[in-house]
């Protein structure tokens, strides 16, 4: 095999799986990153930073979206994934809130998407057929089941022999007129 052969597809290159950990690893860092910068801002300012929260929170909202791509790669059987190149991009970024091994790890995932043999293996995954769908078998309509005849009961309900008295209608006078 030469440094540019496709691997099977239960077989994932070493730089397809070390971008996975780091990005696994990333986005555990940046949760607690986030939540740590944001407890730091509202409990340094006695509550006023609060204002600040939603800023100081997007680290961690990037660590949850690290954590569940890092898991498609590592799936196995793998999910068809693209390369996640805004993912690599807003780690670079993260350097904004000071930190910076996200943004070693963003570089790193960058210059990784770039090499031959990882970008073979995105286009295997993601050219993989689908299975060939099965024919469906046709359902036989069933005659509906014929109902048991009732065992008659040994007392029969009594039958009224009188009849309820039917109303009486009210004849309308002739000569009034409704409008």
């Amino acid at each position: 095999m030469n440094a540019y052969t496709v691997h099977p597809l239960n077989e994932k290159p070493g730089m397809v799986s070390a971008v996975a950990i780091m990005t696994l690893v990333s986005g555990i860092l940046n949760i607690f990153w986030g939540l740590g910068l944001t407890a730091a801002v509202v409990f340094g300012t006695l509550f006023i930073g609060i204002i600040c929260a939603p800023v100081t929170i997007l680290p961690s909202i990037l660590g949850i979206f690290e954590v569940i791509y890092a898991l498609k790669l590592l799936s196995n059987p793998p999910q068809p994934v693209q390369p996640s190149q805004a993912i690599a991009i807003l780690e670079i970024v993260c350097i904004l809130s000071g930190n910076v091994l996200s943004a070693v790890v963003g570089i790193l995932v960058l210059v990784f998407y770039n090499d031959p043999q990882v970008k073979a293996y995105f286009e295997m995954l993601n050219s993989s057929p689908m299975p060939a769908p099965q024919p469906v078998k046709p359902i036989e309509p069933v005659a509906p089941a014929k109902p048991e005849p009732a065992e008659p009961d040994a007392t029969p309900a009594p039958k009224s022999t009188e009849e309820a008295p039917k109303p009486k209608r009210r004849k309308s006078k002739s000569g009034s007129s409704s409008s």
